[in-house]
């Protein structure tokens, strides 16, 4: 870790962009990058000081020795590395903006730095995919099993096939993009965080979120049912709303950028 504690900055392919007396962090998902922000940025830079930055399993960072998947076996890493990417660049009350497993993530942060952040927008998180009897988290346990299973059988026909699960199949430049960040990513890594994301089970980290917290949800989501924004909003501490961006699948900045940032514009008060 003393490598990567010298210059994480660098490490994580971490930027400042824009002008704003506020800090905003944007936080990518499974398999993407921070390229799936660029339709939304125009946006945020006029009024927000920006950060943006590559988690370690990217494809888009250079060194693919900086990620452990054993160290990365948990969303606390992730956590970890968030606040001291944060630290160094010397931020504090930022809002942040986690999109699918960076929401958890986000929670997570804020647990143990509240003073980081002066708001969460979690988009299309979910602090568990796996349905039990008192939760529907959108999969039952078979098909997370099948997933994995494609995934190390033919890696190849599972990358494209996820991509058209996640983003708008009526929007194939943007389907093309995020197909381009996942087959980027180093194969070696994809299972294990996919086995960590789609079996972690962090419903009782919601319960110490004290951040003021706004859950934006797409209102036809095959990853994360509606159910489950709701729940987040019941159980999170915190002051927290839910708002809805009408579109389809998990990545409404790539294939709904404008609904988007008007949510965003609309719970964070300034003007597009």
């Amino acid at each position: 870790m003393s490598k990567l504690e010298t210059s994480l900055q660098a490490a994580m392919n971490a930027r400042m962009i824009g002008s704003g007396s506020e800090t905003m962090v944007l936080a990518h998902g499974f398999g993407g990058d921070q390229s799936l922000w660029d339709k939304i940025l125009p946006y945020l830079t006029k009024h927000y000081q920006v950060l943006l930055f590559d988690w370690l399993f990217s494809g888009a960072v250079k060194d693919p020795n900086l990620y452990d998947p054993l160290r990365y076996s948990s969303f606390d890493a992730f956590a970890d590395d968030l606040i001291a990417l944060m630290d160094e660049l010397h931020l504090t009350s930022s809002v942040f903006v986690g999109h699918s497993m960076s929401g958890m993530i986000g929670c997570i942060a804020s647990i143990k730095r509240p003073q980081l952040f002066s708001r969460l927008i979690l988009v299309g998180a979910s602090p568990r995919y796996i349905t039990t009897d008192d939760y529907e988290g959108g999969f039952d346990g078979a098909a997370i099993d099948n997933m994995m299973s494609s995934m190390e059988s033919d890696y190849e026909n599972w990358t494209s096939s996820f991509a058209k699960l996640l983003v708008d199949n009526n929007d194939p430049l943007s389907i093309e993009h995020y197909f381009k960040c996942l087959k980027s990513m180093n194969p070696e890594f994809v299972l294990p965080l996919a086995k960590a994301i789609f079996r972690s089970d962090e419903r009782e980290t919601l319960e110490k979120v004290t951040t003021p917290c706004t859950i934006v949800q797409v209102k036809n989501d095959l990853v994360v049912p509606n159910s489950v924004a709701y729940y987040m909003q019941k159980k999170i501490k915190g002051e927290t709303t839910v708002e809805f961006v009408n579109a389809d699948r998990h990545y409404p900045q790539l294939t709904a950028p404008l609904e988007f940032i008007h949510v965003l514009s609309r719970v964070l008060g300034f003007e597009i």
